[in-house]
């Protein structure tokens, strides 16, 4: 199946308000703040019995947990763009593209580990290229290596600007730690910081994809009822 928006987005220039985006996805995060709290204390608290308990099985975590969990974000953000009420229940939503996110995230990281031991830059380049990629694959229903694709097409019509961005949520999440390096007693400070600036990093990344993809989705068949209202 060809979709004519879509190729006409990826052939033209693109370009996105950075300062915007991230007043817009502090918006969706202050709007449902309470909830994107509970959820990343959650997510926390998961990845800490791993770590103490079951240390010998955090990899498996990583590739099967991980991925569903963290796309509980992005549902959320769509709902909330669009006014519609969230539930608590609705950050678990990712476990209904399991498969899909699986296959999206391991590939990414095969592909992104691959281009890092080769030249380290053709993984820099898939590491910003591939932040649309379990975008394209839910909000697009693609399967993981058109969404792969697509989300590599359309970072590339202005990479260096999607990088700028990149290294802005970088940075936006090691502050967060840099207040345990400064004084392990500020572990608080670093709980409070990163239940904000994670959630942040998806929202934002969502509210950009949702800003350029808009109306080259609108009128795909395959378009979920919930994507761009």
């Amino acid at each position: 199946m060809t979709h004519p928006k879509l190729e006409k987005l990826l052939s033209t220039e693109i370009d996105f308000d950075i300062k915007a985006s991230f007043a817009k996805a502090w918006e969706l995060y202050k709007s449902q703040a309470l909830l994107h709290l509970t959820f990343m204390i959650l997510l926390f608290s998961i990845q800490g019995l791993f770590v103490m308990y079951m240390l010998q099985y955090v990899t498996l975590y990583s590739i099967f947990l991980a991925p569903p969990l963290y796309t509980g974000f992005f549902l959320v953000a769509n709902k909330s763009s669009h006014g519609q009420s969230v539930r608590y229940m609705d950050f678990f939503g990712g476990f209904g593209y399991w498969f899909l996110m699986l296959s999206i995230w391991l590939v990414a990281q095969i592909l992104i580990v691959i281009g890092l031991f080769a030249l380290v830059i053709p993984g820099i380049y898939l590491a910003v290229s591939y932040m649309f990629s379990a975008l394209f694959g839910i909000f697009g229903g693609f399967d993981f290596w058109t969404s792969l694709e697509y989300s590599r097409k359309l970072v590339t019509r202005n990479w260096w600007k999607f990088f700028q961005f990149f290294l802005i949520l970088v940075v936006m999440n090691l502050i967060g730690a840099a207040f345990v390096f400064i004084n392990p007693v500020a572990v608080i400070l670093f709980i409070v910081a990163i239940c904000i600036s994670l959630p942040m990093t998806f929202l934002v990344i969502y509210v950009v994809f949702e800003e350029l993809t808009k109306e080259a989705l609108s009128s795909d068949e395959n378009e979920p009822e919930t994507i761009h209202g």
